[in-house]
């Protein structure tokens, strides 16, 4: 099994490095889609949606995350062209998974089927293609070093969680997640955040922004943890251990990217922000 999950991560990340580095904005468009696509078809199965549903979702995800794409978005530079009302779709996202996952998480609530369960898959799925597709288009290496967050917030917890980890984080939902896995995770954040902050001089002396960036880089994380609780409660709910097949060793795309359907609607909102697209509100 170990053989199988580093043999699969490899060839994931060649397969992902190659097409972030190569692939115009036309081709990265139809793979942020087709992630969103593959990502319905699994939350499908997850809300006991029949195949021929879950196939029919498939599509219509796929189409609902080409349409926004060619809305947003420029055709040719992949820049954005609709600020305000991407903004406002990442806007929504961003309450979700502050404000009204959390409260889903203490509350364990039922995951439903139907049409609602398909409306809170796209609110899940959509904002994150949409996240992928913006900060490509401003570099590629910017949505690298997002991600990297991510995944360094990952390893580091579940590394810290098998070394110190005693206090379980949310026992009836990921029993193997601890409070100091967590927290190993966010000083690996703080560092990686501070560096390259440091490294590409975002920030002045200032000590009050050195203290928001650690405010943000602590959300960040926390969201993080989040989003793939989230996905663990409707996986547990649903009896299922993967939410698919696709990817030997790991499971199915949602396994992969549940922290970052979390994250980078958030990441790709603060950019709108700071590149001036969006006023600040105060």
């Amino acid at each position: 099994m170990l053989k199988t999950r580093v043999l699969t991560a490899l060839v994931l990340l060649a397969g992902f490095l190659g097409a972030v580095f190569f692939f115009p904005f036309a081709a990265w468009v139809v793979l942020a889609c087709l992630v969103m696509a593959i990502g319905a078809w699994e939350w499908g199965g997850l809300i006991q949606l029949d195949r021929p549903s879950r196939g029919g979702y498939a599509a219509g995800s796929f189409a609902l995350a080409f349409a926004f794409s060619l809305t947003f978005f420029d055709n040719h530079t992949g820049l954005v062209i609709k600020a305000l009302p991407l903004a406002a779709l990442l806007a929504v996202a961003a309450v979700y998974w502050c404000v009204i996952a959390p409260a889903w998480l203490q509350a364990k609530w039922k995951f439903p089927g139907g049409i609602t369960g398909m409306l809170i898959g796209w609110l899940v799925l959509l904002p994150g293609s949409l996240a992928l597709v913006q900060l490509h288009a401003i570099s590629p290496w910017l949505l690298l070093g997002a991600m990297a967050t991510v995944w360094l917030a990952d390893i580091a917890a579940y590394f810290c969680g098998r070394a110190f980890g005693r206090h379980k984080l949310a026992p009836g939902i990921s029993p193997g997640k601890t409070w100091e896995g967590a927290l190993g995770g966010l000083v690996a954040v703080w560092i990686y955040g501070f560096f390259m902050a440091a490294k590409f001089g975002v920030l002045t002396d200032s000590p009050a922004r050195w203290l928001v960036l650690a405010v943000a880089l602590c959300a960040l994380t926390g969201v993080s943890i989040v989003g793939d609780l989230f996905e663990s409660l409707a996986k547990r709910q649903a009896g299922v251990k993967d939410s698919g097949t696709l990817l030997p060793g790991h499971g199915g795309v949602l396994d992969r990217v549940d922290s970052l359907t979390a994250t980078l609607p958030l990441i790709a909102l603060a950019v709108l922000f700071f590149e001036g697209r969006i006023a600040w509100p105060w």
